[in-house]
This record gives structure tokens, C-alpha cells and sequence, in this order.
């Protein structure tokens, strides 16, 4: 069939009819491709872009673990949709996406209703020529009981700035008190030693005391506070290289964490979590950070192919199976990876390198579809992982998938190339000269504020 044919049965290209790019979900792929695609396509008219998401900001989802312990002001990271889309050529729609319909080609999105219960938008529908799922994905709590009525997760910006809330009146009501202390009282249980647990243990360590320091002194961090971490595998940082491993439980253990490898949760209790061997563990905060899935929603979304964890099933040219014109990227797409496991063949893992290599392709994607001609496939590449243990070091591996080995870095060469990660993500929204300037203004600010959220 020539270009123009194939061009028009996906969408017209003519001025009078621009292509319709829908994207649900502002993370870091969805908001990512809608920016490009609002500069490439949105600006000149060429394309009608439109990222749908329930939220009316952007926080970089690796971040949620340091809004969490207080150690990041939100305010100075947040991304604004509505600016960001006023700003580069794409509309924003608020809303959460109930279901779509393939023959009509249109996203469902349910009522919006905000925190008085006032209902702001109705039900909407938009049309799509081309549809991109990029919702995320979600904590794992694998059916265990309790852990929906008493653990918090760290899956939005409102569940870390929930936890902070927590641990700060948790500190001020353990100082007022004149009573000792209940044995579970400043004990804060992490459940999943995987990156975000990890990460979280280290930075709680520091801002603890950072806020105890701030006129709380009838506590002493080192006798009341106790943070544990626990991990049903034998290890911490299981999917990670041994000598990672090795290196962030010897920084947790200098830290004074309580590690608890091999130890499968049976139950979160209000007061502490009940193990698997009958051991209790008393904690006034239980974070569940084991595991994720895509949210329950796609697992019946119009007849798409998923996975036992909601993913979308998609092919190397990141469509769904089912549909052409649907695509998925980013933690709910679950995408080849023929080089995984020593040739045998995986998925690519949900991680933040592959969100944005995806957002990259598919921006490229779209303009191809436009134009009628055939499209790329997605070929991960593995640039390693990188585990920040805040102030106190960064442990990773490198070139993971490249070489058929693993480097190990850590100290400051691992913490540039950790920080580098989040700044390629700002440069892929705003350019050099914004980020130049936010960045210098980051550093002013730092200087005359705490270094931690007191409140």
C-alpha cells in the first residue's frame, strides 16, 4: 500500500485533520513523549497531542523515597502539566482513564473529583489516531494480609508526603510524652530490600537525626530510633550483582539498620509485622516497597494481551499484540528482551533507563506512523543499575548488558552518575538553560534553608 494510503487509514496527515496522539499516564516515559511530541508535531500543527493523568503534577518517581524521609523539598522538583504542556504544544486533560474502545477509537476518563468530593470535569471520551499506555506501575503486595490497612507504600507524591507527616508527628508526639517509650514507638519497618527500600533506610538514617536535631533533644537516635529492613531473599538488593549487594549491606550495617534477609511477611500488624518463622517485629511505621505490578485496571482492558502482573504485552515495535494502533511503554508494558538472562530471552525490567529509552524511540515512532512508513523496534540496552544511600555513598553496577559483565562502581563517580540519571530526565523536559538555572537556584536555596522538611 503507498505511504499516503497507509498514512490516511491511521489518522490523515492534511492540515484539516491532524493526526490524534493520546497518552495516558505522566510519568517519567508519558510525560517525556508528550513533550517531544509537542515540539516536534504539537507546535507545527502537525498533530493534536494529548497526555491524560490523574494527578496535576510530576515528581520523578525515584525520588518518592527522599520526599519521603524529608530530605527533597517537592516544591522545587514538581512539574507543573498544565505549564508543561502550555509551554511545548501538547493539552493536558486531568482525569483517570476508565477503559478504552478500539472501534470507536476513544479513552474513556472517569469524573474528576478533588479533595472536597466536588466533582470538577464529567466523564470525557477522546478520540485517538494513535494511543500510548504509559500508567506506571504499582506496589505488589502479593495478597499479603494487613499490609492494605496498615502499611503505607511510596507509589505517589501525596503516599511520601504521608509518610513524612507520619514520621515527623511520630518524633514530636515520642518527645512530648513523658511516658517511656511503647516498645514499637520510632521503630520503622521496610518491607522489600530492592532499590527503594534500601535508598529509604539510608536516607531515613540521616534525616532522623537532621529533625531530632531541630529542638526535639528529649530523644537520642541512637537508643529510641531503629529502622529494620526486611527481604524475603537471601540477600539485599536481590537483583543486583552479589558484590552490590555485599557493598550496601556493609553501609547498612555501619548505618546501624537491623537487616532481615530470608525473611518472608506473613502479616502486617497495626503495631509491627508478624514474619513467616513466627518472629514479631514492633514498628510504629511499616513501608511495603516489595515488588510491583501494573495496575489492576489493564488486566481487562478491551480485549489487549497481558501478563500475571497487568503488564501490557507488547511487541519489539512497542505495539500491544492486539491492536496496532495502541502502543505501551514504560513499567506496564512488558517488552522483550531477547539478551536477558545469558540469551535466554526476559522482559525488560521496570526501571527508569528503560521508561526513557522508550519515550525516546516512540517519539520517533509516531512521526514514522504519521508518515506512513514502517516502524523501528525496541532494543533495550542495560547501562546497569545505581543504588543511592543518600549522603553516605552510591553502589552500582555498570554496563550490565553491554559487556556480559558487571562493574562495579560506588563512592563519588557512582553519585555523579546517579545524579546524572535525574538530570538527563529534567534536559528531556526542559532543555539545558532551564535546568542550568534551576539547578543554580537548587544550590542558593539549599544554603538557606534546612536541609530537611521539618513539618
Amino acid at each position: 500500500m503507498p505511504a499516503h494510503k497507509i498514512a490516511a487509514a491511521i489518522g490523515g496527515t492534511s492540515p484539516d485533520t491532524p493526526h490524534r496522539i493520546v497518552i495516558v499516564g505522566g510519568g517519567a516515559a508519558g510525560l517525556e513523549l508528550a513533550t517531544a511530541l509537542g515540539d516536534k508535531l504539537g507546535r507545527r500543527g502537525r498533530a493534536v497531542v494529548t497526555l491524560i493523568d490523574q494527578a496535576r503534577s510530576h515528581v520523578w518517581k525515584p525520588k518518592l523515597h527522599e520526599i519521603a524521609a524529608g530530605s527533597m523539598d517537592v516544591g522545587l522538583h514538581e512539574v507543573s502539566y498544565r505549564a508543561q504542556a502550555h509551554w511545548h504544544g501538547f493539552r493536558f486533560r486531568v482525569g483517570q482513564m476508565t477503559g478504552i474502545d478500539r472501534e470507536l477509537r476513544e479513552v474513556h476518563v472517569a469524573p474528576f473529583v478533588d479533595e472536597d468530593g466536588q466533582q470538577i470535569t464529567p466523564a470525557r471520551s477522546f478520540g485517538y489516531d494513535t494511543l500510548v499506555i504509559a500508567v506506571g506501575s504499582q506496589s505488589n503486595d502479593f495478597g499479603t494480609p494487613g499490609v492494605a490497612e496498615h502499611a503505607l507504600k511510596l507509589e505517589t507524591t501525596a503516599d511520601a508526603r504521608r509518610f513524612h507527616r507520619r514520621m515527623v508527628s511520630a518524633l514530636i508526639r515520642a518527645h512530648a510524652q513523658r511516658e517511656p517509650l511503647a516498645p514499637h514507638q520510632l521503630q520503622v519497618a521496610i518491607i522489600g530490600a530492592g532499590a527503594t527500600g534500601v535508598e529509604l533506610c539510608a536516607e531515613l538514617h540521616h534525616t532522623t537525626r537532621e529533625l531530632v536535631a531541630y529542638g526535639l533533644d528529649s530523644i537520642d537516635p541512637e537508643r529510641d530510633l531503629r529502622l529494620h529492613l526486611i527481604e524475603a531473599a537471601p540477600r539485599v538488593l536481590p537483583g543486583l550483582p552479589a558484590r552490590v549487594s555485599s557493598a550496601a549491606q556493609q553501609l547498612l550495617d555501619g548505618l546501624g539498620v537491623h537487616v532481615h534477609t530470608g525473611a518472608k511477611v506473613a502479616e502486617v500488624l497495626p503495631n509491627g509485622v508478624q514474619l513467616a518463622d513466627g518472629r514479631r517485629i514492633a514498628a510504629e511505621l511499616v513501608v511495603w516497597a516489595a515488588g510491583v505490578k501494573a495496575a489492576d485496571f489493564l488486566g481487562n482492558l478491551a480485549g489487549l494481551e497481558t501478563n500475571h502482573i497487568n503488564q501490557l504485552v507488547v511487541r519489539p515495535t512497542l505495539q500491544t499484540t492486539r491492536d496496532d494502533s495502541v502502543f505501551a511503554i514504560g513499567d506496564c508494558a512488558a517488552c522483550p528482551w531477547p539478551q536477558a538472562n545469558g540469551g535466554k530471552g526476559g522482559f525488560v525490567p521496570p526501571r527508569a533507563q528503560a521508561a526513557h529509552q522508550q519515550a525516546s524511540l516512540m517519539a520517533w515512532q509516531v512521526r514514522r506512523r504519521i508518515a506512513g512508513k514502517p516502524l523501528g523496534q525496541y532494543r533495550y540496552r542495560d547501562f546497569g543499575s545505581l543504588v543511592s544511600l543518600g549522603e553516605f555513598s552510591t553502589v552500582g553496577s555498570m554496563m550490565g548488558g553491554l559487556a556480559g559483565r558487571n562493574l562495579m562502581i560506588e563512592g563519588l563517580v557512582a553519585r555523579l552518575m546517579y545524579v546524572s540519571l535525574y538530570k538527563m530526565h529534567e534536559l528531556a523536559l526542559h532543555g539545558f538553560t532551564k535546568v542550568t538555572l534551576d539547578t543554580l537556584a537548587r544550590l542558593i536555596t539549599r544554603r538557606t534553608e534546612p536541609h530537611v522538611k521539618l513539618h
